[in-house]
């Protein structure tokens, strides 16, 4: 049995995240966990709120801090129940250390990490993706399924492929993972020079691999550069497909100068973003 968590903010509760978690585990009979970080640092009120108008009000931040554990509790329940009326076997994790910290560390003992693309853990609004989501994606030790806000389910898979051993262990890791989906319409898509042939990238070697994992696979291979053209591409397909990507293999020093095709992903489409890559 696999274990899955799902990454759920307590004081924003994402239904989206919730749904493909209990779909997903339902399918894969998987064991479906909810981490519900309680970061100290983290509240849903601004300091400001806290001041009267002569000091700042003991009564003001006992009765703001009782909110937030009433919205907290409020959100774990709606959790329980989803879990309850799907008949999954679930656990719930409700930790007080920094949220980043506490995924990093679940990440170690999870097979799946399925969480909302514009989770920031953070009061105020950020540009997908947020700096805690670019560190839990350069930093976490297990795939990582990103979600949209709305769900619709996953009916095909798009396996970003350029060559690299990070693009092939994305594509192991998501047979592995979710290999209830393993029949399902699949994709493999390259991206290639101008100049260059419309060859695969080690083709025999790939399409050996592929007919083993993914058997009725098809092959694409665009010419331009991939920052342009697999976006535009991907915008024709709808938003049940999952796009399969290894991802900030980079040092992080290098990803604050050269973006991640998961950032580019992530601002231009509004699927699933399946996300491995080899440490």
């Amino acid at each position: 049995m696999k274990k899955i968590i799902a990454v759920l903010d307590g004081l924003s509760y994402s239904s989206s995240t919730v749904e493909y978690a209990v779909y997903i585990a339902k399918q894969e009979m998987a064991h479906l966990v909810g981490v519900f970080p309680e970061d100290i640092s983290y509240r849903s009120y601004a300091l400001s709120e806290l001041v009267d108008e002569w000091d700042v009000s003991d009564q003001r931040i006992k009765d703001f801090a009782e909110k937030d554990r009433h919205t907290r509790a409020k959100s774990v329940e709606r959790f329980e129940l989803a879990c309850q009326q799907s008949g999954l076997n679930y656990s719930v994790h409700r930790d007080n250390d920094t949220a980043i910290d506490t995924l990093l560390h679940e990440s170690i003992y999870a097979d799946l990490m399925i969480i909302s693309s514009k989770e920031a853990f953070n009061r105020l609004k950020e540009e997908k993706p947020s700096l805690f989501m670019r560190h839990l994606l350069g930093e976490g030790m297990c795939p990582i399924l990103m979600v949209p806000e709305e769900f619709t389910g996953i009916n095909k898979s798009v396996l970003l492929y350029d060559g690299s051993p990070s693009s092939v262990y994305a594509v192991k890791m998501f047979d592995y993972t979710l290999s209830s989906m393993k029949y399902m319409p699949t994709e493999v898509l390259a991206v290639k020079s101008p100049a260059a042939s419309l060859h695969l990238p080690d083709g025999k070697l790939m399409k050996e691999f592929m007919k083993r994992h993914y058997p009725h696979a098809t092959y694409q291979v665009l010419q331009g550069i991939p920052w342009e053209v697999i976006p535009e591409y991907l915008q024709k397909e709808d938003s049940s497909t999952v796009v399969v990507l290894g991802a900030y293999h980079r040092n992080r020093l290098s990803r604050w100068f050269y973006p991640s095709m998961a950032d580019t992903l992530l601002a231009a489409l509004q699927s699933p973003l399946f996300i491995a890559h080899c440490k």
